[in-house]
């Protein structure tokens, strides 16, 4: 099985955030794509939905998610489960930055408003 050295990993910056790719089919994933996002400020999160269940685990900082209707704090040590085609969106608060590692099963594809859906570039 491949490890991705820390170094190695490719990163992405994409609406006030840095999302660091783990794992991947680019990187010999089959399944599940995981990476770490962190945002630094409290920008607004662009309203999106996914194919498929998104699952975040939070490290560090504190975030307000927007999944449907329902609105949930998350902070270290909670985890998020994001069904399949909700609108979502999260903003960081507080001083501290968000972190959460996020696993999405490999094929799913994100849609913002009314684009072309996209499979994440760190998912590939």
């Amino acid at each position: 099985m491949p490890y991705i050295e820390p170094a190695a990993a490719r990163r992405f910056d994409m609406h006030g955030a840095t999302f660091t790719a783990l794992a991947a089919p680019s990187s010999g994933a089959v399944r599940n794509a995981a990476w770490m996002v962190r945002i630094e400020h409290g920008e607004a999160g662009v309203v999106h939905r996914l194919s498929d269940e998104e699952t975040f685990v939070c490290l560090g900082g504190r975030a307000i998610a927007q999944v449907g209707d329902a609105r949930h704090e998350l902070s270290a040590g909670g985890a998020l489960i994001v069904p399949p085609d909700t609108e979502f969106a999260l903003t960081k608060v507080g001083e501290e930055p968000f972190q959460a590692v996020v696993v999405l099963p490999v094929g799913a594809t994100a849609r913002v408003g009314a684009a072309a859906p996209f499979t994440p570039p760190w998912a590939v």
